[in-house]
Formats: C-alpha cells, structure tokens, sequence
C-alpha cells in the first residue's frame, strides 16, 4: 500500500456506523451538495482534486457525513481515487447509505460509476446534480425509468441554487440496495465465482469487492490472502484476452451505462450555438487561446498587481500603519511602558506592531485578497481545465501531460496544499516532478502579489529577464527530472466543465473563508518570524548570520546585506520573506537590478517549512532532501548568473 493510502486509512478508520458517503465523479457538485446539507463551507471548484482530503461533517440530526475525492471507476488511478474506493471498502458493512451525485448533462459517465457502486449491495441514492445545464444542453432524463431499472431512488437537484436539497435530505435515508448487475464474458464470470468462493461470507455476496480483486487492488487481495490465487486467475485471464484484464471489465461496464443511457436519456438536436459555448472553444484554440490566456493574465497583473500591491498597499502602509497606527502606538508605548526593550520590540526595527502587523496587515493582507477573489472567478468561470489544454503540449517536453498544470496554478493560492492536489496526476514519477517544479518555481499567493507589486517598479526590460529566468530554469530542471527519475508518463484525460458566469455569493464566501485561514494560519507565523529577527538582533546572530552571507548575497548577488534576514526568515514562510525584500524596495534599499535578482532568487529558493513538511509527509524524507538539495543551491546559482550578465551587459531592468 502507497504512503498516501496510508495516511488516508489512518484518518478514516474511526468513521461512525450509519454514516453517509457522498461518491462522485470530479466537477459533478459533490462539495456543494456537502456544504449545502452541512453548513459547512467546503472550496469549489471546477477542476479535479480540490477535494483532495477526505472532509467529514454532520447533518442536522448529528448523522456523520463524508465528502469523498472525486472518481471516475472503482478501479481507480490515481492516488484521490484510491482513497474513495478505501473509505467505501474499507466500510461497507457499517454505511448508512452512500449517496453518488451525478452530472445531469453527462450521464453516460456518472453511470459507469453507478453500476460499479450498484455490485457492492449496499444501500445506495443517486442525485442528478446541473440539472439546468442538462436543460440548457437539451438533455432529458427518465427518471422514474432509470429508478426502475436501478432498483434505488433517483433524485434531481441544482446545487449551486440550493434547488432539490431538501427533497435529497428527504431521500437520504430510503437508500435501497440496487437490483442491478452488470454481467460479463463467460470467463470472467467463471474467474468471479472462483474468487466468492474464496472470500468470508460477509463479503462473498458483493460483487464488486471480487470485480475489484479481479482487476488488481492489491490491498483487498493482501486483506483475504488471495494474492497468489489471484495472480494465478489473472494470468489464465491475461492469456485470453492479451490485455489488462481490468481493461476487459472496464470496457464492459462502460458498453452496459452507455446502453442504460440510451434507455433514459433524450437529447434534443442543437439548433444554434450560444455564446458562451463559442467562447469555450476559442479558449483552447491553438492560436486564439493564447492571446486570450495573455488577456487573462493582463487583467489579473491590473487587479492584483496595480490595484493590490500599488493602490491598497500604498494606503494601508502609508496611511493606516504610516500616519495613523504606528505612531499612535509608539506613543502609547513610550507612555505607558518607557522601556527601551519594550520599546524595541513593540515599534522597533523588528517590532510586532511595526514589522509583523505591517508586513502581515499593510503589506501581505491588500495582496492575498486581490488574488483570492481572483482566483476564485478562474475556478467558478471554468478557466482553469482550458489552461490545462493550452499547456498539455508544453507539459510534454518534460514528461508530464496537461493535468500538470492543476496543481501548479493551486501552487499560486499555496504551494503546500498544490503539494497534497498532485495526488490527481497518475504516477509516482509525475507527482514527484510536479512537486519539485512547484518548490523551484511557483510563488504562493503573497509571493505572487508581492513580485506582481514590485516588478511594477522595473521596465518591461525587467519583466521579461525574471519571467523568462523562471520560465527557462524550471523547463531544464524538468527536462533533466524526466530523464533521470524512473517511470512513465500517463495519458492525459480532462473532461472540461461548461463554462459558467461565476457566482457573486460563491467568490466572496471562498474569498472570506480564504482570508479567514490567512489571517489564522498565516498572520500568526508572522508574529513567530519577527520574534525570530528580534531575537537574533539582539543577541548579534543577525550580524553573524549577514557577515557569513556576505559572500554570497552581497558578492555573487550584488545586494544589500539587510536582505539577509528577508532569505533566512523566508524558510519559515516565503510571503515573510517577500514582504520583507518588498519593504525594502519601498523604502529604496533595492535599485531595480537588485529588484530582479532578489526575485529571481526568491521565487526560486527553498520552500516554506510547512511545504517540506508536506513533501516529506507524501514522499518520505528522502525525496524532501533531494528537493532541498536541488532547489537552494540552484536558486543562488542562478541569480548570481543574472546578476553577472545584468552587469556585464550593463542591461539596467
């Protein structure tokens, strides 16, 4: 069993009897649903793997809920797949119900899971989830057939408009056991036999705990003690059908949902194509895509970079903590407490009011904001499965496909949870390339915020040297990790949603929760970072700490020996250490050279320590020091080559 299989197990074993699984495909609602039956906020969003952790809630009278990872099979993948399918086979005899939700407007695929669900004999509901989007694609569901034929409830909702929810609540606890049972060639009907013979009696009337051992789940076979029976059975079957056996079943059960769906679905001819739909397809288009991504970008660089790293951030430095704030504070505390050291560490060089507050409030908070509403339009528009599409082909240089891109863009909300969604790419060599890309070369929220602020300040000279530094280094790291890590590459399958006009409600519910987590998980860190600095001043380690740097920082990158404290603090969190080279462009420390270079290094440089923590937690300590060793040297390395260059061709950014 995999390390991600493990920790997963280890958080659901104490599951509650009689609870209820939500099961369904990605982008299918599932987290709507969760939130709107729980009141619990739960991130949406419109593209695989948001929901990454399992997330458990309680309804209204106290019954356990759990909110799965999206799946498309049983048989799964993917490493989000594998945890669905172990939660449900790890509880099947203690559910209350599992509720699968689907999407309306493409049934066929919601099916397949359906029927595989409908082989466990276990209390089961399905909810067609978009049914306005089924209507606005001319798709028409049977569902008192589809009932029929299922043997189990069929309900309908809107998620997103709170349509239906109460008649699902209704439904929940009238799960039935479905009728439904999908058969296969004579072989492998035979091969099932042989394997419920084998299996205790609690489980030997599920099918679909033998259709899984059949197509290879390792973790049941170790569990009944079967594997040497069941490799044996796979081999005889290997040689029947000269392919993957979980291949053959696949292939069936997709023949038997696509026959069901033709039984209860209609779908009226197109007359004309909408708007939006036109827009869809220019977005992926191998030429007009491009400067519509670049559009995309423009805008996000207006609003985060000039509105909150230029206007928001000049107010709340300059006139908030500048004019209002930190004088009234050094008022009170030379007043109150006229004590040197308190002075010093309240509204000193490195005082909690005037550098962690301010840095945290002033500085990082006007940022984040920006970019989290943002980036909430790109999830709740659609945007972001297209931005897969557009990258697919560069992604395959380097051994990975256009999925790739998922994770990365999560990267820009936080580096450590993109860490945790790459679990959505297919293999151990995929993921592991992804995390190190994402460590070397994806700036977090605030690190984004701030380089878009502080890149304000250098000619389109400058923009072009650190986008294409970055661009260019993690192109070559991710050349030279495709030829030297072992494995291969997945194919690449994205199913892309329709494209929405984003919620007001939803982006500024995601957009405050967010913030809520900044300002608790993040802020406080920052009141740790400045102790640190305060520490450090005053027993002299700073000056140590800058004096044995000095080679580096300020010899081969050419900045001040004050950006020191910004790189060692920045370990600890890298918006720390934005914020603090930001503060010193602001108050002129950093000539625009200097800007590019400590950003370059910067963007490049060693993760935070909650990111290491999460590479070691997924991967093992191994691979984190391989990452670490990887990353920090190559980081300096490189911004020493452009500061040479910049001076040599006395190129001013």
């Amino acid at each position: 069993m995999d390390a991600v299989n493990c920790h997963q197990t280890s958080k659901v074993t104490d599951t509650p009897a009689g609870a209820i699984l939500l099961i369904g495909n990605p982008n299918v609602g599932k987290s709507v649903i969760f939130g709107a039956l729980t009141k619990r906020y739960v991130t949406v969003s419109n593209y695989p793997g948001t929901t990454v952790e399992i997330t458990e809630g309680a309804l209204p009278n106290g019954q356990h809920i759990i909110d799965t990872p999206g799946t498309n099979s049983l048989t799964s993948v993917s490493d989000d797949e594998r945890v669905t399918a172990m939660v449900l086979f790890q509880h099947l005899d203690d559910l209350g119900s599992v509720i699968q939700v689907a999407d309306a407007k493409n049934l066929r695929r919601s099916l397949l899971l359906t029927l595989q669900l409908s082989e466990l004999q276990i209390p089961l509901l399905l909810n067609l989830n978009m049914q306005d989007e089924a209507r606005t694609n001319g798709v028409t569901i049977d569902t008192l057939r589809l009932a029929e034929r299922l043997g189990i409830d069929v309900t309908s909702t809107i998620a997103i408009q709170g349509v239906g929810i109460s008649n699902l609540a209704d439904a929940m606890n009238q799960a039935r056991v479905s009728h439904w049972q999908t058969y296969y060639e004579p072989s492998i009907e035979q091969a099932l036999k042989e394997l419920e013979m084998l299996l205790p009696a609690e489980v030997n009337h599920r099918r679909g705990v033998t259709v899984r051992l059949l197509c290879g789940d390792n973790e049941l076979a170790t569990r009944y003690q079967l594997n040497g029976t069941l490799i044996a059975i796979q081999d005889k079957l290997a040689q029947i059908y000269e392919r993957p056996i979980r291949a053959v079943i696949l292939t069936q059960q997709m023949q038997a949902a696509q026959a069901l769906m033709n039984e209860v679905v209609t779908i009226a001819p197109r007359t004309n194509t909408t708007y939006s739909q036109r827009l869809a397809c220019w977005m992926i288009h191998p030429l007009w895509g491009w400067p519509i991504l670049l559009s995309i970008l423009w805008l996000i660089y207006k609003f985060v970079g000039e509105l909150g790293a230029g206007t928001l951030v000049g107010f709340m430095e300059g006139t908030v903590f500048g004019q209002w704030i930190n004088p009234l504070a050094t008022r009170i505390t030379d007043t109150v407490l006229p004590i040197p050291f308190i002075h010093d560490l309240l509204v000193g060089n490195y005082g909690l009011i005037t550098m962690a507050l301010s840095y945290g409030l002033a500085l990082v908070l006007p940022i984040v904001t920006t970019f989290f509403l943002a980036f909430s339009i790109l999830e709740d528009s659609g945007y972001l499965p297209r931005l897969a599409i557009m990258f697919n082909r560069t992604f395959r240089l380097m051994g990975l496909n256009g999925k790739a891109v998922l994770p990365m863009v999560l990267g820009l909300g936080c580096d450590t949870m993109a860490t945790l969604s790459t679990r959505i790419l297919e293999t151990r060599k995929e993921r592991i390339m992804v995390t190190l890309l994402l460590v070397l070369g994806v700036p977090c929220s605030a690190q984004l915020g701030v380089i878009l602020g502080m890149l304000g300040r250098v000619s389109s000279t400058g923009v072009l040297i650190w986008a294409g530094v970055i661009i260019g280094t993690m192109m070559a790291v991710g050349l030279l990790a495709a030829k030297l890590l072992p494995g291969e590459r997945s194919d690449f399958i994205l199913e892309l949603p329709p494209l929405r006009m984003p919620r007001v409600d939803n982006i500024l519910i995601k957009t405050v929760a967010r913030l809520e987590w900044y300002l608790k998980e993040v802020l406080p860190l920052f009141i740790v970072g400045t102790l640190l600095l305060f520490v450090l001043d005053k027993t002299g380690v700073l000056v140590i700490a800058e004096q044995l740097a000095s080679p580096v920082v300020v010899g081969m990158l050419g900045l001040p020996a004050a950006a020191t404290g910004a790189f060692l603090i920045g370990f600890l969190r890298r918006d720390y250490g934005a914020a603090g080279l930001f503060a010193l462009a602001l108050t002129g420390q950093l000539d625009t050279r200097q800007i590019v270079v400590s950003w370059i290094v910067i963007a490049l440089v060693i993760p935070c320590i909650a990111n290491v923590l999460m590479i070691i937690k997924e991967y093992g300590g191994r691979v984190a020091t391989g990452v670490v060793l990887t990353v920090f040297p190559l980081a300096f390395l490189v911004g020493a080559i452009v500061n040479t260059a910049l001076r040599i061709f006395q190129i001013k950014p």
